[in-house]
């Protein structure tokens, strides 16, 4: 049967407007009770599930949090569709796909442990004699936990040329927090369509179907994965109501709908396994839904800098668009930062990332341009505790260069996932993928030598013992 879309219907309080490089439209907000129909009078009035849904649609409920779970965190989705998702021919055990890992316990011997730092140049694509589409390129680089114990995180590369036809994924590990790098993704989910470019995010929250076109060819990017847990926005503090990533400049889908009655296969991840299931419909016939469990996006150029204006550094914190709780208190699961083209500007400070060694591991990204000795399309990682810094020809530079305001970060996007448990690197990224390059150890010059002199004098004046003096 061909398959036809609808979605012709848009109501004039969607608040966006499709453009060159996005043919959709959108919902506006973060953490908004949405509703949104495609065809007039379908959303049924003063309740979720009436004996009779207008044209026979079929009501199903979607919950993304425990039914007791306190109203500001309960989170939930009615759809109203063609056909309803239990009508499926069940599972069948998909071979394991040995790039994707999961578990990253020490107790798996996949995984490996890295005390130094760790870059690798921009992830390759597949060659033209291999076609993969989005799920069937995937490759974990690195994680902690395990999804079955319901708190942990996976970073993941895609790595694709070919597009998703009547294939569908659904997530039952975690969130998806999904950064194109090279080409478009048009994303089709349940509750609408998403066109989303490099410089965006978007979000697909677990157990929501979606599958992956390829419209500018081969495609590479980012996916922060995370485990029992929900992205949210950052605490604003002081800052007030304003700052950082703004509520109103997320963006969700409105409702799409295909009608298609032909094969479809469904993917499903659970616990890292792969499986599939099969159904004679699209996943993607619902002709109307409303919930605060949606997937959305946002555009990572609208994020609001702020930092110190006088002295010192801020800590990263301040470039934070989207954090996920985990089970201690005051200290994330994950935090997700970005660094992008802004000013820096303060008095008597060194201007660079001073050196450190933090309770947190790091892993870092980038969309355009480079960072260090980080590429597009590669990465680098460190591990909590680990020293790291600018090389020591930075760090002379930027103790003597004039401290007039300047442009950072010009041409670069990059982000930073922080977390405050461990990552073990996985055997593909640590072995297999054939551009991983280790910490290069420096020795850094010790400038407090070629003062001796003078802090003899100053420690003379002071009538104190000399250095290199037992007196």
């Amino acid at each position: 049967m061909p398959q036809i879309t609808s979605g012709a219907t848009a109501q004039l309080a969607f608040s966006t407007q499709p453009n060159e490089r996005d043919p959709y439209r959108y919902q506006v907000g973060f953490g908004n009770s949405f509703a949104s129909e495609a065809l007039p009078g379908v959303l049924p009035e003063g309740q979720n599930s009436p004996q009779k849904n207008k044209y026979g649609l079929y009501n199903e409920g979607m919950t993304g949090a425990s039914f007791v779970a306190p109203r500001a965190e309960n989170r939930l989705a009615w759809f109203y569709r063609i056909r309803p998702s239990v009508a499926h021919q069940g599972f069948t055990r998909l071979p394991d796909n040995s790039d994707l890992e999961s578990n990253f316990l020490s107790t798996n011997k996949n995984v490996h442990i890295s005390p130094t730092q760790l870059t690798w140049s921009p992830f390759k694509l597949p060659a033209d004699s291999q076609q993969f589409d989005w799920v069937e390129g995937l490759k974990t680089i690195a994680g902690n936990g395990d999804p079955t114990l319901r708190e942990g995180s996976a970073i993941h590369m895609y790595l694709a040329n070919k597009s998703m036809d009547k294939r569908a994924f659904c997530n039952g590990d975690g969130d998806m927090l999904i950064l194109p790098q090279q080409g478009r993704l048009d994303i089709q989910t349940e509750f609408g369509k998403m066109m989303v470019r490099p410089g965006e995010l978007c979000v697909i929250q677990r157990g929501m179907k979606f599958k992956v076109i390829l419209p500018d060819g081969p495609s590479r990017g980012y996916i922060q994965e995370i485990f029992g847990s929900h992205f949210e926005l950052p605490e604003l503090g002081p800052l007030g109501g304003n700052g950082l990533a703004n509520r109103r400049d997320f963006e969700t889908p409105v409702a799409c709908f295909d009608i298609d009655q032909s094969s479809w296969e469904i993917v499903y991840k659970l616990s890292g396994q792969l499986h599939a299931c099969h159904q004679e419909h699209t996943p993607f016939d619902v002709v109307a839904w409303h919930g605060n469990y949606v997937p959305y996006k946002y555009a990572m150029e609208k994020f609001i800098f702020v930092g110190s204006i006088s002295k010192d550094h801020m800590d990263p914190s301040c470039f934070c668009v989207l954090t996920a709780k985990s089970k201690h208190n005051n200290a994330p699961l994950i935090d997700f930062v970005i660094f992008g083209e802004r000013w820096d500007v303060a008095t008597n400070t060194f201007r660079p990332p001073y050196y450190h060694r933090n309770s947190s591991v790091e892993f870092i990204g980038l969309i355009k341009g480079s960072f260090a000795d980080i590429h597009s399309g590669g990465a680098s990682f460190t591990t909590d505790f680990c020293p790291h810094g600018v090389p020591y020809d930075v760090w002379k530079a930027a103790t003597e260069q004039p401290l007039t305001p300047e442009l950072v970060h010009t041409g670069v996007l990059g982000f930073l996932v922080e977390s405050n448990m461990p990552f073990s690197i996985t055997e593909y990224a640590m072995n297999r993928c054939g551009t991983k390059q280790e910490h290069e150890p420096q020795m850094y010059k010790a400038e407090f030598m070629d003062h001796l002199d003078e802090i003899n004098a100053d420690l003379k004046a002071a009538k104190l013992p000399l250095l290199g003096s037992n007196q």
